[in-house]
């Protein structure tokens, strides 16, 4: 089920990509399947509680991220059209100051299970190909950008659920020596998010825009 989920979610992004204006004539359905096949969800931590005495903190934590790639962007902006009746002027304003904020964004929400409902401060997430190791340092650690929840196309084309905290995280998509984060090769890719000492990951198709860039 699984597998084919994930075929699901690479053709609806396929059949999505492309730069030119043709979003701009989106219907609602077709920009929420865009937006929603970037929707994945996964845990942090175990299934089981280990806590012992320490139960001020989570055992496990839900997961939930959104990749704002440019079509996920572009979705956004065309249900924010449809919602509040914007013209194509202020449509594309919308994309292009979501598209301004770094090289990739994904929207990352996270829901103690337990414990205090706090966040520790210090979680960190990374962006990598699918299938990286401890043998290739291949991942790159995000930054997280609070000032980006104003950023309107940058919220996704769900209802939030007030469960999860959310958190906006800009990664580069070139490693310091120049190098690119995905090659042609790679298909897949990982976000792997850590909190304490506990750790989680989900997984996307890589956007072929977004290779080698």
């Amino acid at each position: 089920m699984k597998i084919v989920a994930f075929a699901a979610l690479a053709g609806v992004l396929a059949l999505a990509q492309g730069d030119d204006e043709s979003w701009l004539k989106w219907d609602a359905a077709r920009a929420q399947a865009v937006g929603k096949a970037a929707y994945v969800q996964g845990r942090v931590g175990g299934i089981f509680d280990t806590r012992f005495l320490k139960t001020e903190r989570s055992y496990n934590y839900k997961l939930a991220a959104t990749w704002m790639t440019g079509d996920v962007i572009r979705a956004t902006a065309r249900t924010l059209q449809l919602a509040q009746r914007l013209s194509d002027a202020d449509t594309k304003a919308l994309a292009a100051e979501a598209s301004a904020a770094g090289d990739t964004v994904v929207m990352v929400e996270i829901d103690p299970r337990e414990g205090s409902g706090v966040i520790p401060n210090d979680w960190s997430a990374f962006l990598q190909p699918a299938g990286t190791n401890g043998a290739e340092p291949r991942a790159l650690r995000g930054e997280s950008r609070p000032q980006l929840r104003e950023v309107k196309a940058l919220s996704g084309v769900l209802r939030r659920n007030y469960d999860y905290d959310r958190f906006w995280v800009v990664f580069t998509l070139r490693h310091p020596d120049g190098q690119p984060l995905f090659g042609a090769g790679d298909t897949e890719a990982d976000l792997v998010v850590r909190i304490a000492d506990r750790e989680g990951r989900v997984k996307w198709p890589i956007p072929a825009s977004l290779k080698a860039r």
